[in-house]
């Protein structure tokens, strides 16, 4: 049986994202799990080979279909978005924000298109994407619009060593992520969580789901929503078949094990705990869309980028487990 192909979109072109990429595109573990194709924009790619030391021997396409597999050589899919803009490594530009997002764009159309099996995206700069005037929160709903799924049917899944952590909610601000816990979206996160388990291989999946407020609400006395809105999800996924415990202050729900994923409401409830137990083995994998799309659970990194030292632990991570379900 040959390796999956995984597409690797580049990122924003000033940040560490091309870098990771093409290191990850060269690691021998990665390349004897599958057969990587960059996507994104050769210049920007070759402009960080050259920082970085690397001598890779490239092979730019304009489609898929022209990819060759030998030893050594490092396909890369031209995302270009028509813009030849020069590439400043470091710097926020509107240019690098469309052209982050070109790259992850195009390497969903190849996984749509049953060209590759899978994508994982390098990071992207935020304020470069918001430079450039794209409503941008998150790669879920980026998924969810390019597949044309539901966008509250795509929620990110953070994974490393043998832990899941789902979010709720993601890249709005707190006060927005209260206003989103609703019935349906709890009831829907749960549903998501457990269909994607078992996508992955867990018949019978069990999950974990934290509250909003301090220690769960303590029964109402630090916030209702726990009462009004997180158990009764849980109770009717209970009814359902759906194996599922909560809710659970977010502080201690970590130590608790033999559950299969945990569901955080909010952002840095899962991303905290995520990063102080495995920083540079993170990846992000949205769930819920009819395309494999995992990315790496950090920054751009602009202060080290174009200096060579950017460590690809996350991406080859996030490359290894795709390739090891994509089979």
């Amino acid at each position: 049986m040959p390796l999956p192909r995984i597409a690797i979109a580049t990122g924003d072109p000033a940040g560490i994202g091309p870098e990771i990429a093409l290191k990850a595109a060269l690691d021998a573990r990665v390349r004897s799990l599958c057969r990587p194709l960059l996507v994104g924009d050769p210049a920007a790619v070759e402009t960080h080979a050259r920082t970085s030391g690397l001598s890779p021997s490239l092979h730019v396409l304009k489609k898929p279909s022209e990819a060759q597999w030998s030893d050594g050589t490092v396909n890369l899919l031209d995302a270009r978005d028509g813009s030849n803009v020069p590439v400043k490594i470091g710097t926020v530009d509107a240019a690098y924000g469309r052209a982050s997002l070109a790259s992850a764009g195009r390497a969903i159309k190849a996984a749509l298109a049953g060209d590759v099996e899978a994508v994982v995206a390098a990071p992207q700069t935020e304020r470069s994407i918001a430079a450039a005037g794209i409503a941008f929160d998150g790669y879920p709903s980026f998924v969810a619009r390019e597949t044309g799924t539901p966008v509250n049917d795509v929620y990110l899944m953070i994974c490393f060593d043998q832990s899941r952590i789902v979010h709720a909610t993601l890249h709005v601000s707190v006060r927005e992520a209260v206003a989103l816990i609703t019935p349906e979206r709890v009831d829907r996160v749960i549903r998501v969580t457990d269909a994607s388990l078992k996508k992955l291989g867990i018949a019978q999946p069990k999950i974990f789901v934290s509250g909003l407020n301090p220690h769960a609400g303590e029964d109402g006395l630090f916030g209702s929503e726990e009462i009004d809105i997180i158990l009764p999800s849980i109770d009717r996924a209970n009814k359902d078949g759906i194996d599922v415990s909560g809710p659970f202050g977010a502080d201690t729900m970590f130590r608790k094990k033999g559950c299969d994923a945990y569901i955080v409401m909010l952002h840095d409830q899962g991303h905290i705990a995520a990063k102080l137990q495995a920083f540079n083995r993170t990846a992000g994998l949205s769930i819920g869309s009819p395309i494999l799309f995992s990315s790496v659970a950090h920054g751009s990194a602009h202060d080290i980028a174009g200096k060579g030292q950017a460590d690809p632990g996350a991406m080859i991570e996030a490359i290894t487990r795709l390739a090891k379900i994509s089979v």
